[in-house]
């Protein structure tokens, strides 16, 4: 019988070793599994984290490996390339940091083994990912274990796959299961016998046979339906020799059905089901992505507080637990590949094993229904490489699995007539209007524009966002990356996407906050902070309680603003969530009333004076705050920029003129603004931007077109400049910045019409 053996004790790891060790010396550290060797440096800014080969090393006896005929290592995770060694001899070479892989050892076994792993987590061009906006932390950060399996078994060789695929289809009532296994070494005389076990443990049909794809039945099937039921059925194989079990798998599996409509979104089971949820990055603070059970379980948890039903697991293969965890939860997942930001002509055969292995790995999965083929890779444009490489990927994903669809997450830049959004069969646009340039306002219209120009393709937004750390205000305004601004900014996100019935699924970029080394900003360097949840998942921030409002049927009631307690103003607007229809303030005991919210956002004028205790209540539930009367504003509320050449508050802005404050749309809405914004636009542009015939400007190799100059504008211009300059590195003065706030401070402010 198969026999699974945890191997992730006391490995010897080095990033100073230049060649395969043939012993462990002093200079040698000891790990377990799972580890990254930038759980650290891959966190604190600067993009300086080690990228590199490493070596871990392990010694160890055969006569303590349970008696087999054949020994195979499993590595679930190794990032991003990785050599295995056995005894100073190269037996596999494997490209792609996130899937499972395996090697057949027993041949090469002696009485006294060295197992050394090789992982390399350079820059290359030709594994992806190599360019996106995220850490890609080096190391075996998932589990190893050694399969000892008789000489016939359950395929362990193929793409890393389970070596069973179960495909249920719905008819009626009932559901008719395809099982397919592959088998290895297999004899004249065996037989497999498959099983489908309900949830209970009951046998509900089962067959005998010398086939390896059979067909069994499931009467009165009971359908795997989301959060409301997400039954789960089991398919097992036993082989069978002579009456005995030699080896024995298992998979669980869903019965259900799911469309994508592109009026009426997604379609579970033959009901409407809005996909509404977030993505996920599978790091943690100090810990890279060398995760434990129980971290994935505590991100389940928190997604299914909010009342998220869908995640877009991003950018790569997650571990195949919290796969599992996500059909116990009846959560609808969107899978995908790092093929991201940058396309590689080199890189082709790595995309194509590396969706193999997602298809293999993960085909079992009910909570999967679409395959992501790439992210933000047409950011300048598609050419016909990336088209052909898309068009592969596309077709090699329906020939290998029939029964989902395919999708992509384009960027803002890329034109919705490009040729490559014709090639899944459905669509997801990452947008940060109201973050990254433009106004929130223009999210909900640029997908009716969408929608109105291509009404036969589902749209869905994969990614919005904004950042927030510890700072506050009462006058929140975009990039402050305070938590007021971030929950302003989801409020206005939830009304205009929620509200659009066609969109088939919304993501909120990020769930949590992530490692991004090459991030310096927000005032804590290395990391992504869109996260509504913070990277140590100690705190949630006030725009999880506005999904958590609208998704979540868990009663509460929460004010927001919690750590932002000392206040100037003598009337201040204190904010309140809940998913209950009307919210009763009281201040110091005092009740300032009640108000109804059908859009679960309550807004109360709340006198400052002294020290405030709050208590809301909704029917019976209740949450406190407090405020606190200051005269002077708490600076230790306002983001400083560590390094900026220059900061927001220290820029002269004289009422009704203009100033490095204001959005470059008002700017150029003057002669005088549009005159000194043209003049500073070949220095920005670095000699590669160029005026084109029909008045658009090509810049940064895509078209800055209609949709990219509104989101341009609405960025202030220090904040476009500061972001603009670093993109084209070129970096302007402390003295160059304040020369041109002294001339935008001549220039009259536009009236807003």
């Amino acid at each position: 019988m198969r026999n699974i053996i945890n191997f992730n004790a006391k490995w010897a790891f080095s990033k100073l070793a230049t060649e395969i060790p043939t012993a462990i010396d002093k200079k040698w550290d000891f790990v377990n599994l799972p580890h990254s060797w930038n759980a650290i440096d891959g966190q604190d800014g600067d993009n300086d984290y080690f990228r590199g080969t490493a070596y871990y090393a392990k010694s160890f006896m055969k006569n303590d490996l349970p008696e087999s005929e054949r020994y195979y290592i499993e590595i679930k995770g190794a990032n991003s390339s990785a050599d295995l060694y056995l005894n100073g001899e190269k037996l596999a070479h494997h490209d792609g940091g996130y899937s499972t892989w395996r090697v057949d050892l027993t041949d090469k076994l002696s009485l006294s083994n060295m197992l050394v792993i090789a992982v390399d987590n350079a820059a290359n061009e030709t594994v992806y990912p190599q360019m996106a906006d995220f850490t890609f932390y080096g190391g075996i950060y998932r589990d190893v274990n050694i399969i000892c399996v008789n000489d016939s078994h359950f395929d362990l060789d193929y793409y890393g796959g389970p070596g069973i695929k179960v495909t249920p289809e719905i008819e009626g009532d009932n559901a008719k299961v395809e099982v397919e296994v592959y088998l290895t070494n297999s004899k004249i005389g065996q037989s497999v016998r498959y099983s489908i076990i309900d949830k209970e443990g009951g046998v509900v049909a089962s067959v005998e046979a010398d086939d390896t794809k059979v067909y069994l039945d499931i009467d009165n099937v009971h359908l795997w339906n989301g959060k409301k039921d997400p039954y789960l059925y089991t398919a097992k194989a036993e082989l069978i020799e002579d009456n005995k079990v030699i080896d024995e798998i298992s998979a669980r599996f869903g019965c259900r059905t799911f469309e994508i409509d592109p009026e009426r979104g997604f379609i579970l089971n033959g009901e409407e089901y809005p996909l509404r949820g977030v993505s996920r990055h599978q790091d943690r603070w100090g810990l890279g992505n060398a995760l434990l059970p129980e971290h994935h379980e505590e991100d389940i948890e928190l997604i299914c507080e909010m009342g998220a039903t869908t995640i877009r697991l991003a950018h790569y293969q997650h571990d195949q637990y919290f796969y599992d965890l996500c059909d116990e939860k009846g959560l609808v997942i969107w899978a995908e590949i790092p093929y991201i930001s940058k396309h590689m002509p080199t890189g082709r055969e790595n995309t194509i094993s590396q969706m193999k292995e997602l298809i293999i790995q993960n085909y079992n999965h009910p909570s999967i229904v679409v395959w992501g083929l790439s992210n933000e890779i047409g950011i300048g444009g598609s050419d016909e490489d990336l088209l052909e490489n898309h068009r592969i990927l596309n077709d090699m994903c329906h020939e290998m699995d029939k029964t989902r669809l395919t999708t992509i997450a384009a960027v803002s830049m890329c034109k919705i007539d490009d040729p490559y959004l014709q090639i899944p069969d459905v669509v997801s646009y990452n947008h940060y209007f109201g973050w990254y340039g433009g106004d929130t306002d223009m999210n909900g219209p640029w997908f009716d524009n969408f929608h109105k120009t291509h009404p036969n393709i589902p749209i869905g937004c994969s990614e919005y966002g904004c950042e927030a750390l510890n700072w506050h205000t009462s006058n929140p305004m975009q990039g402050d990356y305070t938590e007021e601004y971030q929950a302003y900014y989801h409020e206005e996100l939830i009304k205009q996407l929620f509200s659009r019935k066609y969109m088939w699924a919304t993501h909120v970029w990020n769930m949590f906050d992530f490692g991004a080394d090459a991030r310096n900003e927000g005032g804590e360097n290395g990391q992504n902070h869109k996260g509504l949840v913070t990277f140590d998942r100690k705190y949630k921030k006030d725009s999880f309680y506005a999904y958590k409002a609208w998704l979540s049927d868990e009663k509460f009631v929460h004010i927001c603003g919690k750590r932002y307690v000392d206040r100037v103003e003598d009337v201040t607007k204190v904010t309140v969530y809940s998913n209950l229809p009307e919210v009763e303030l009281f201040a110091n005991g005092q009740s300032l009333g009640k108000i109804a919210a059908e859009d679960h956002f309550f807004y109360f004028n709340v006198p400052n004076k002294d020290t405030t205790e709050l208590v809301a209540v909704a029917g019976e539930y209740k949450d406190t705050s407090v405020i606190r009367k200051v005269e002077t504003f708490n600076e230790e509320y306002r983001l400083v920029e560590k390094g900026a050449i220059l900061n927001w508050f220290d820029i002269d802005a004289p009422e009704g003129y203009l100033s490095l404050n204001d959005k470059m749309g008002d700017v150029i809405a003057t002669v005088q603004g549009k005159l000194i914004f043209m003049g500073l636009v070949g220095k920005l542009m670095g000699g590669k931007g160029k005026d084109k015939k029909d008045g658009k400007v090509e810049a940064m190799g895509f078209e800055v077109g209609p949709e990219m100059m509104s989101m341009m504008n609405g960025f202030t211009v220090l904040r476009l400049f500061t972001l603009m300059g670093g993109m084209m590195d070129v970096k302007f003065t402390k003295e160059e910045l304040l020369d041109l706030n002294k001339k935008l401070n001549k220039i009259k402010r536009p009236k807003k019409k």
